[in-house]
């Protein structure tokens, strides 16, 4: 076999461990190009649960990366917002940035269909929110948010302030960020966004966004809700159970709870726009240097395996830890 070279992956080979894996690499087929990484980012909450070995047996299909390696729970090389230069496939696309969702890897191969340019306008760093943006996107087709709205997100995470700092765009919205973490406002509020804790999260409103992952923060959003209100869920517990009091006047305000997620494409663009074009345009709404707060924390590659557990577990003023393949 002629050899492109060796590469370093992260695997997660045991509940609260990774290491770095080397492999040999083949040179790319017509239809592959291959990619020399320079950041990857983290998906805390994903991530997490891939980590403590906490994807339910039923999901394993369903939470399979694109491009991952492995199998659930157990080695398994995990991760899918990559950013990279394209070293070697047609001519035309060499030394172009491109986003693609792949495993944290040094360099590695991809299919050329996968693999989507970076807006000139985005710093490299900033493109790892791609797959973020892109749930963020869909979030909002699923919920068809109207001009006026009075609309609370609940849950300051990455995810959560992107689809707050869209969904401000809308004319004449009222729209408030609820967190535990008091530490999170000076972040919302960096993003134009106005910040509550959960006592004081402001009711009767029309459109709730629940992205906190926590039992707490969903029945938060049925207390906050008017009637005829519409939830989008769009955390994902993994293996745990949760409970919500759909007793008491979940009924008589005719609440809908409407699940949302990024696996297919909403049924309201569904048959108009492809998963290519809506990761394309994840990326240019990524054209926003606000964004960059989101960003702040940085790894060197060599040092994720051991960085990794607190980098999931730590404070949740990390939002969207990005990997540094070019540092020490």
């Amino acid at each position: 076999m002629n050899a492109a070279g060796e590469a370093r992956a992260l695997w997660i080979v045991a509940p609260g461990r990774a290491e770095l894996r080397r492999e040999v690499l083949r040179q790319p087929d017509a239809e592959e190009l291959l990619i020399r990484a320079l950041h990857s980012g983290i998906s805390r909450g994903t991530e997490r649960l891939v980590l403590g070995g906490r994807v339910p047996e039923s999901q394993y299909a369903a939470m399979r990366a694109p491009l991952m390696a492995g199998e659930f729970p157990h080695p398994v090389k995990y991760g899918y917002a990559a950013v990279g230069v394209v070293e070697r496939g047609p001519a035309e696309r060499i030394g172009q940035r491109v986003f693609v969702l792949h495993p944290h890897q040094d360099r590695f191969l991809a299919p050329a269909a996968m693999c989507v340019p970076v807006p000139g306008a985005v710093p490299d760093a900033r493109a790892v929110l791609a797959a973020n943006m892109e749930t963020a996107l869909n979030i909002l087709w699923d919920a068809a948010p109207l001009p006026g709205e009075r609309a609370t997100v609940i849950g300051a995470g990455v995810v959560g302030l992107l689809v707050a700092r869209l969904l401000a765009r809308m004319p004449g919205i009222d729209l408030v960020v609820v967190d535990s973490d008091g530490g999170k406002q000076a972040i919302a509020e960096a993003l134009g966004l106005r910040f509550r804790l959960p006592d004081d999260a402001p009711a009767e409103r029309e459109l709730i966004i629940h992205a906190s992952a926590s039992e707490a923060g969903l029945q938060l959003a049925l207390r906050c809700a008017a009637t005829e209100a519409r939830i989008l869920e769009a955390s994902w517990f993994g293996d745990r159970a949760v409970s919500l009091p759909l007793g008491e006047a979940f009924h008589a305000r005719r609440l809908r709870l409407i699940s949302t997620q990024v696996g297919q494409v909403s049924p309201a663009m569904r048959g108009r726009r492809t998963y290519g074009e809506r990761l394309a345009l994840a990326l240019q709404l990524l054209e926003d240097p606000a964004l960059d707060v989101l960003c702040t924390v940085r790894v060197p590659f060599a040092k994720l395996p051991r960085r990794l557990p607190a980098l999931l577990h730590g404070g949740d003023a990390v939002l969207c830890p990005v990997v540094d393949y070019g540092a020490d």
